[in-house]
C-alpha cells in the first residue's frame, strides 16, 4: 500500500453533514488525493452505504475514522464488522488497553489496517495536566505519543495517527515501515488557523520528518478551487520527497 504519487499521500476528510455535499467533494477530488477519510458525523448520518458510494468513484481509497474505544470484546466485534467494508485504514484509540488493541487487530483478519490514535492534535500539555497526567507527559507530549505508538505496534497495529511534531521520533524508534498518518497540516501560504488544531506543521515538514500520509481538510475544502489547492499541496510534497535534507 505504498503511495506511488505525491497525491496518493493526501487524505481528504469528508467532514460534511450530508451525503450530497460529501459526494460532491469526493467526485471533485477523485484523482487529486489518494484517500478519503470518513469520520463519525458522516458515518452516523449515512451508515456503511457511504463507504460503498465513495469507494465506487475511482482509485481513491477509504480511511474509516471511527476511533474504536471500548472493552476488548466490543472492540473485537466492531473491528470484525468494519473489516467487511471496503476500507484501507481504520482507527482505534491506543490510550488504555493492550488487550483492546490486540483483540481488534485479530478480529480485523488482515482485511483492514488498524491505526492507533495516539493523541488528538487538539490536545495540549495543559489539557493533559487538567486530565491528571504526570508532569513528564504534560511537559513533553511527544513522550506520551511515543509510549502509545509503541503499544500500538506491539499489539499488531499497522501504524498510528500523530502530529508532525512526533513523526521523527516514532520512525526512528519503531521503524520506517511502521505507518504514520499525520493530521493538523497547514500549507505555508495559509494563515495560522483559528480552529481547534494546536499542534500543526506544513506538508513539507511532515513529509521530511517521515510521515507517510497527511490528513488535509480545511486548506483544501475552504479554498476557492479545492482541486487546485490539492495539486499545490501535492507539489510541496513532491519537493519534500525530492529534497529531504532541506529545511
Amino acid at each position: 500500500m505504498n503511495p506511488q504519487r505525491p497525491e496518493d499521500r493526501i487524505i481528504f476528510p469528508l467532514d460534511f453533514s450530508s451525503e450530497k455535499e460529501a459526494m460532491a467533494y469526493a467526485r471533485m477530488l477523485s484523482g487529486s488525493v489518494g484517500m478519503f477519510k470518513i469520520g463519525l458525523e458522516l458515518f452516523f448520518r449515512c451508515g456503511p452505504a457511504i463507504v460503498r458510494s465513495v469507494s465506487s468513484l475511482g482509485p481513491a481509497r477509504v480511511f474509516l475514522d471511527l476511533k474504536i474505544h471500548d472493552i476488548p470484546e466490543t472492540a473485537s466485534r466492531a473491528a470484525r464488522a468494519l473489516s467487511d467494508l471496503d476500507v484501507s485504514f481504520a482507527t482505534i484509540h491506543c490510550g488504555d488497553s493492550m488487550a483492546m488493541l490486540e483483540s481488534a487487530v485479530a478480529a480485523s483478519r488482515g482485511k483492514v489496517r488498524l491505526l492507533g490514535v495516539t493523541l488528538l492534535t487538539s490536545i495540549s500539555g495543559k489539557d493533559l495536566q487538567e486530565a491528571g497526567y504526570g508532569s513528564m507527559y504534560c511537559e513533553d507530549t511527544g513522550l506520551l505519543v511515543l509510549k502509545r505508538a509503541a503499544m500500538a505496534k506491539t499489539a499488531g497495529c499497522a501504524g498510528v495517527v500523530c502530529s508532525g511534531l512526533e513523526v521523527r521520533r516514532i520512525k526512528k524508534i519503531l521503524g520506517k515501515r511502521f505507518i504514520v498518518v499525520t493530521p493538523g497540516i497547514r500549507p505555508p501560504w495559509e494563515a495560522l488557523p483559528k480552529d481547534d488544531q494546536v499542534r500543526i506543521v506544513t506538508p513539507a515538514r511532515a513529509i521530511r520528518e517521515g510521515a507517510d500520509y497527511l490528513v488535509i481538510g480545511r486548506p483544501i475544502r475552504d479554498a476557492k478551487d479545492p482541486k487546485l489547492a490539492a495539486l499545490r499541496i501535492a507539489e510541496k510534497i513532491r519537493e519534500a520527497l525530492e529534497s529531504p535534507g532541506q529545511p
